[in-house]
């Protein structure tokens, strides 16, 4: 069977010290890594604390798992203090920092226009596309200036101190072709976020896969090389029914060429509610085939 790296996206929504219980709960069932949605607010829910801080306590309440944004996005963030944040995370866990990064979504329940503008789609892929590279430089270069058309940057060094080198890993989600190319170019990895309530995701994902793979062969990198998370929880696919579901699924997505996973935490009277049980008896099927 191939194997995938399963992680579990934490709902940063309990006060602490429950929360840091939680995390630390988090890395004794063996995930992966611990993911974050980086937003004020997520589908209005509030409150919704800041994934960067958050990822901060949670760095020195854990020992082995990685911590990662699911994905961190230019809707309020500039890529100067974004930098800062990385490298002090990075520093914090010891190098166990990932970094999923985004163009953002639209919606104002999740920040998508907490800026006071509305961007068409093609402003926002320019502009993601401007974050991601300037957010590379400032972690792999010092006195970097940039004077773009959405960001700017003037002599600015970050980068010295960092754990891992040349940088965190960027993994890059989009699903039309200019986000597919960033990723190829820039990423360390590929994030497929299908959503589809009434339908499984693996007829789709193989559209994109391929597609991916095409665009990695055009920019002379090797897609087997990279690697490719799916973010489960908004397909049919019933991920965390039972342990015998969860185990088909990953054969399946596993042999599509899907290399990470991310599950949610059980959240109660929420579509991402699960048997408690279940969830840890998949924790530890995970962790039993590694």
């Amino acid at each position: 069977m191939r194997l995938m790296n399963v992680g579990v996206v934490m709902w940063p929504i309990s006060p602490w010290p429950q929360m840091g219980r939680l995390w630390q709960r988090a890395e004794e069932l063996g995930f992966h890594t611990g993911w974050i949605y980086d937003h004020l607010a997520w589908r209005g829910h509030t409150p919704w604390d800041d994934a960067y801080t958050s990822l901060a306590a949670a760095a020195a309440l854990t020992s082995t798992m990685r911590l990662g944004t699911l994905v961190t996005s230019p809707n309020f963030r500039h890529p100067v203090p974004t930098a800062q944040a990385v490298k002090t995370l990075d520093r914090i866990s010891g190098g166990r920092i990932t970094l999923g990064v985004g163009a953002g979504g639209t919606s104002h329940g999740s920040d998508g226009d907490v800026l006071g503008a509305e961007w068409t789609p093609r402003q926002r892929a320019d502009r993601f596309a401007e974050w991601v590279t300037l957010l590379d430089a400032l972690l792999t270069g010092t006195d970097v200036s940039s004077d773009g058309e959405h960001w700017s940057a003037r002599g600015v060094t970050v980068s010295p101190g960092l754990v891992q080198l040349p940088r965190p890993p960027f993994l890059i989600a989009g699903e039309g072709p200019r986000g597919m190319r960033l990723a190829a170019r820039l990423g360390q990895g590929w994030i497929a976020n299908p959503q589809s309530p009434d339908a499984p995701a693996l007829p789709r994902l193989k559209e994109s896969l391929a597609r991916f793979e095409e665009i990695c062969h055009a920019e002379g990198r090797d897609p087997a090389s990279v690697p490719k998370l799916l973010l489960t929880g908004f397909t049919s696919d019933p991920w965390l029914s039972s342990v015998a579901a969860f185990e088909d699924l990953h054969g399946e997505y596993a042999e599509a060429g899907i290399t990470d996973l991310a599950v949610h935490w059980p959240r109660p009277d929420s579509a991402w509610d699960a048997d408690m049980e279940v969830f840890e008896a998949v924790a530890d099927f995970c962790r039993n085939l590694r």
